[in-house]
């Protein structure tokens, strides 16, 4: 039986726990996942920047976009910038080809054949990963909203409000739904942090029947793999180096503050409920944060919609194809 090669995103809100199914991802013997990178949805949208790839000039300047600017973290991959460059140039003459000849030759590096990504906001780009790996599977991991919220305003690198926070957790289950229903059970997974923490195990086995790959015992021990799979300045994923434990599920009633409590399950209640989160009867939020809420969520879908309009608008002329040619069902 032939082995599977589609490409695996992982997604979710950030503070989900989706690092943690990285690691996971990257102990199986056959997957690699990369530290998360600046470069694949940033070349999407400046693709047209780049010209018709049919020309191997034009794939060079792209190459060398990826692997010379420190905004694409491409240091982290602990790869040979000079030998991406040429595979690129030597590579199939599409944008999805070229940022998967990185993600590929990142997997190459541990002896694997299959490759990926993780990037928590990739779920607001769902469709766009798409058009690059049109045979990619998602595997969309979901956490607890209270313990997602109580986690971001944690973070020394989070700048925004509760507020923010609560929405980007809201955006992210609405995203999966769509997700679920537009590309089906062999595209799109869904998994839940708490279940994954209590028996990882079984949440891992089901996972691997989706990819179609064999179970490995190796991914429950995702520590293991932290040194080489984590960029050592992301102190806040300190807790990868540890093994996998229950213990910060559930906080989220020692750090949120009762009007933060009371503002989460406010908003979010119904998905919380239909996604197995019981609300604890936190009372009303107070209205100013009630209100505050209300006016970022909106700002925020205007401008979702504003980058999509933006996106259908730059498919009419794109200079060149976008999806990669990689797999044996895409080439």
């Amino acid at each position: 039986m032939t082995k599977p090669e589609r490409p695996v995103f992982v997604v979710g809100c950030p503070r989900s726990g989706t690092t943690m199914l990285q690691l996971m991802l990257h102990a199986h013997p056959r997957i690699a996942i990369p530290p998360e990178n600046r470069f694949v949805m940033a070349a999407y949208d400046e693709r047209h920047r780049f010209g018709d790839l049919n020309d191997p000039e034009n794939r060079r300047a792209l190459a060398r976009w990826i692997v010379e600017r420190k905004q694409t973290r491409f240091a982290d991959l602990g790869l040979d910038g000079r030998a991406v460059i040429e595979e690129i140039v030597a590579g199939p003459p599409t944008l999805g080809s070229a940022l998967g000849i990185v993600l590929r030759a990142y997997a190459a590096r541990f002896g694997k054949p299959r490759w990926g990504d993780k990037r928590p906001g990739y779920f607001q780009r769902i469709p766009a990963l798409r058009r690059m790996f049109p045979d990619a599977q998602i595997v969309h991991l979901v956490r607890d909203a209270r313990d997602c919220v109580a986690s971001l305003k944690e973070m020394a690198w989070y700048k925004l409000d509760v507020q923010h926070a609560l929405a980007t957790w809201m955006e992210s289950i609405d995203a999966g739904e769509r997700a679920a229903r537009t590309l089906g059970p062999g595209a799109y997974h869904r998994m839940y942090y708490e279940r994954l923490i209590a028996d990882p195990q079984a949440e891992l086995a089901a996972l691997c029947a989706f990819l179609g790959e064999d179970f490995d015992p190796a991914m429950c021990e995702p520590e293991k793999v932290a040194a080489v799979a984590v960029p050592g300045r992301k102190t806040w994923h300190a807790r990868t180096h540890g093994a996998v434990s229950t213990a910060r599920s559930g906080t989220w009633r020692e750090r949120l503050t009762p009007a933060e409590l009371a503002l989460c399950e406010t908003v979010a209640a119904d998905r919380l409920r239909a996604h197995g989160y019981e609300p604890d009867g936190a009372g009303r939020p107070p209205l100013p944060d009630y209100t505050r809420y209300l006016r970022v969520a909106a700002h925020r879908r205007l401008a979702a919609r504003k980058r999509e309009a933006k996106d259908l608008l730059r498919r009419r002329d794109e200079p060149s194809e976008v999806a990669a040619r990689l797999t044996s069902a895409t080439v």
